[in-house]
């Protein structure tokens, strides 16, 4: 087994590298690794409907859809994620207690009661600290899961607070918990590192034939790329999302009532109707005819509502306050 740790914190390089190592590593290997704030989507979510867009934009939090099923998580450097990949013949290649056994065994070593719940959480008095997922290729395994050590939790809540009312798809969504950092648990005192040194020395002493590997110049170049050309990219962050409606009520005292009825399919809007009680010297179908085609995201919005003064349609509308309105 090769014994991965990766030093970077960027969310778009780290999860590229799963893909990487998955797809052109042949041995078994672990992997212990850190994001930067960023929210982690499930491939199969509509990505809009998982985060507080708002909150998300303000504290330039970063968006990545990992290629595992499962729910969002939000990762910070107080997080620490480990990541298998193995061969493997079994039929039943999804095994979550398998895999998650090691962690358990070093939380047990440190006195902390953590055990496996549920479909494929781990969690300590009940409160949820590790979340995982799993993604099959060909004859490979990979497993990969979260662990709350010291993270930032009101940014967590806040980040996946998404409003469930504005969107209406078939989309796998996220189910809230109860969650716990694991450092509240400990009955010594360890960061977050240290932690990750004692979790990467039980992998290699229970591994005997264990071996340390750094990535070389050409895995990062090529993880990099793959970085760049996929995972950073609104096409498969956002645009990948499954076909859904969007709906979204703007109320205010000098507009009035102004409805936003979308449908999306990935990712564009492929057809908008605007109602409400709003008032208007122009049509607001023109609004509805620029908006249709393009993608569901701020900059084409905008782009698209720039020649238009969007007071004439919606009677004393700010135009700002309408665009973020789709979201």
């Amino acid at each position: 087994m090769l014994i991965i740790r990766r030093d970077t914190i960027d969310p778009y390089f780290n999860l590229a590298a799963e893909e990487y190592i998955l797809k052109n590593f042949t041995e078994d290997t672990f992997a212990l690794w850190r994001n930067d704030s960023s929210v982690i989507v499930g491939k199969h979510q509509n990505t809009l409907a998982e985060i507080n867009q708002e909150f998300i934009k303000e504290k330039n939090i970063k968006v990545v859809r990992r290629i595992s099923g499962g729910g969002a998580v939000f990762h910070d450097i107080g997080n620490l994620n480990f990541t298998f990949t193995q061969k493997s013949e079994d039929e039943n290649k999804i095994n979550f207690r398998k895999y998650t056994k090691p962690i358990l065994d070093v939380l047990r070593s440190l006195g902390v009661d953590a055990r496996f719940e549920g479909r494929n959480d781990l969690t300590i008095k009940g409160m949820k600290f590790s979340g995982n997922a799993m993604h099959i290729w060909k004859n490979m395994v990979l497993h990969h899961g979260t662990l709350l050590f010291s993270s930032d939790i009101p940014d967590l809540s806040e980040a996946l607070n998404a409003d469930p009312s504005k969107f209406e798809d078939k989309a796998v969504k996220s189910i809230p918990s109860r969650v716990t950092n694991i450092t509240d648990h400990l009955m010594e005192s360890l960061d977050v590192m240290q932690f990750a040194d004692r979790i990467e020395q039980f992998m290699v002493k229970s591994n005997p034939h264990a071996v340390l590997y750094e990535l070389t110049e050409e895995d990062i170049a090529t993880i990099q790329q793959l970085a760049d050309t996929k995972y950073s990219t609104w096409e498969w962050n956002y645009g990948y999302s499954p076909k859904y409606n969007f709906k979204k009520v703007l109320r205010t005292a000098s507009s009035g009532i102004i409805e936003l009825n979308l449908d999306v399919h990935e990712g564009i809007i492929t057809a908008i109707r605007i109602f409400g009680d709003y008032f208007g010297v122009l049509d607001s179908e023109d609004i509805e005819h620029a908006l249709s085609g393009i993608p569901h995201n701020g900059a084409a919005i905008r782009e698209a509502l720039e020649p238009f003064e969007i007071g004439k349609y919606f009677t004393n509308m700010n135009k700002e306050l309408f665009i973020q309105s789709f979201f």
